[in-house]
């Protein structure tokens, strides 16, 4: 049975539970560093789960364009925040997408916006990178959408089994993506930096 979610009037405050969390971690909320601590993290945690108040409309508006253009787009390197849902810790990294359009065409800064509205949540990396992928593909209906996101994970490197080192990554692959062998490597080589056309 699903839990009922909890209303806004009923919850204590953040600031509240803030400063709670901070006497239960040994710490002193009154003292001179830690007086603005709790209205700090809630102006900065409501800013890191912003997603949540974002809808495709904020995201896309009306930067859908019909255009007969058929080949590849990619847009790579886009940067990304978010955190574990798991600790709330962050994981950062790049978020690649390519897709290729059949007769519509999205403003290019859409991509970015797009990987803002599911980044800033409480997040799985697995999950986030077959939203992003799957939105793509319902809001465009294009022939294929690949999504690839490398992440370090903040969970992995300061608690944990801390190895410094590790990068995860994911990818989601539809349509002629996942069909298409030649066409995934050539997504693939385009992220890299290697085109293979």
């Amino acid at each position: 049975m699903a839990q009922a979610k909890p209303r806004v009037d009923d919850a204590v405050s953040m600031e509240a539970l803030i400063r709670h969390q901070l006497i239960l971690l040994g710490e002193d909320p009154s003292r001179e560093g830690l007086r603005d601590t709790p209205e700090r993290v809630k102006e900065s945690l409501e800013f890191l789960t912003r997603g949540y108040r974002m809808t495709l409309d904020d995201v896309f508006g009306d930067a859908v364009f019909t255009e007969t253009y058929k080949d590849m787009i990619v847009v790579k390197d886009i940067e990304m925040y978010s955190l574990c849902e798991h600790h709330l810790l962050p994981f950062f990294g790049r978020v690649h997408i390519g897709y290729i359009p059949k007769g519509r065409l999205i403003g290019l800064s859409k991509m970015p916006r797009l990987v803002e509205l599911y980044s800033r949540r409480l997040q799985v990396q697995e999950r986030m990178t077959r939203q992003i992928a799957e939105c793509l593909q319902k809001y465009l209906e294009p022939l294929g959408v690949a999504v690839v996101i490398e992440a370090d994970h903040l969970c992995m490197k300061m608690r944990g089994v801390e190895k410094q080192n590790s990068r995860v990554f994911t990818s989601c692959v539809l349509g002629i993506f996942q069909a298409d062998s030649k066409t995934r490597a050539e997504f693939m080589g385009l992220i890299k930096g290697v085109p293979n056309i």
